[in-house]
């Protein structure tokens, strides 16, 4: 039984935790507030961005899980830190370096992104995520540390609060039966990853010695519109369909102003005016990982919590 240090006590490392445990691992979970430990799940409170307690913390341990979720606005300052010490605790250590990532590096997608897809990004986020990448990769090449990435499209599930959901933030709208206005062309087919199948992925990534040294994209839905989504979810409530708009850019661009999370929105509108959709054949073909069927999707994202997949 292997130990596994996550790094962010968020949903995604909550739920690789639980996803660890099932597969028989000891987990230990660092984060500013620390936590309660309970079985295999110990807590401690430690600043990520310390290399040397973050390298105490993970001596001994398999695998070091990247899962921390620094405010929207403030990756320029937050990042750099975090991933320094990150690769200084990797490196001291000898735990593969596991970091969860998202579709940034891409910039706006000229099809399908796959891990093969230009690294193409112009934006502020996905210039800092692409340093990221670059600079571990780097560290891997020469030998200093083990490392592998996933990357996920819109997280989905019950296991995501409101603020991180472009669906889950919609559910008080489907039931009181209002219009929901969401950000970008309601129209637009989007993939949606299940945030179960995000710790499936990384708990796979962390065991498994074909992983290090690349990305790997995890299984996600079958490309949904918000419309489309928004539907399915009001259905499985139990409700009809609501109308969907889209919030007019100028207007949040305007909000921008005085909102920095909405300008860092609008900053990556390539996201949400086009088709946004993952590939992920290649951890299907090489792990055997597939994404959870959308309507257990929709129903668990409706319905309530349940348990990460083993």
């Amino acid at each position: 039984m292997a130990l596994h240090v996550i790094v962010g006590k968020g949903p995604v490392g909550t739920t690789t935790a639980e996803a660890l445990v099932a597969r028989g691992h000891r987990v230990r979970v660092l984060s500013r507030s620390g936590g309660t430990s309970a079985g295999a799940v110990e807590h401690l409170r430690v600043d990520a961005a310390d290399a040397a307690a973050l390298t105490a913390a993970t001596e001994g341990a398999a695998a070091l899980y990247n899962a921390v979720n620094p405010a929207y606005d403030r990756w320029t300052t937050d990042w750099p830190p975090l991933a320094a010490a990150l690769l200084t605790a990797a490196e001291r250590t000898g735990a593969v370096l596991v970091t969860m990532a998202n579709l940034y590096v891409y910039g706006r997608p000229a099809g399908p992104m796959s891990p093969d897809s230009p690294l193409a990004a112009t934006d502020t986020k996905g210039r800092v995520r692409i340093g990221m990448w670059r600079e571990a990769l780097a560290a891997h090449e020469a030998g200093r540390i083990r490392m592998t990435e996933a990357r996920a499209a819109d997280f989905v599930g019950p296991q995501v609060p409101p603020t991180q959901s472009h669906l889950v933030r919609q559910l008080p709208t489907l039931r009181r039966g209002r219009r929901a206005w969401v950000v970008g062309d309601p129209d637009a087919p989007r993939s949606w990853t299940y945030l179960p199948d995000v710790a499936a992925t990384l708990a796979t990534l962390g065991t498994d010695e074909r992983a290090l040294g690349r990305a790997w994209h995890v299984p996600s839905t079958p490309p949904r519109s918000q419309r489309q989504a928004l539907g399915d979810l009001a259905r499985a409530m139990g409700r009809s369909p609501v109308p969907v708009s889209g919030i007019p850019w100028p207007v949040l661009s305007a909000v921008g102003w005085f909102s920095p999370v909405m300008r860092e929105v609008a900053d990556v509108r390539h996201q949400f005016d086009q088709e946004y959709v993952i590939d992920a054949s290649g951890t299907t073909d090489t792990f055997g990982l597939t994404a959870t069927p959308w309507d257990e999707v929709v129903a668990a994202t409706a319905g309530g919590p349940v348990p990460a997949r083993a």
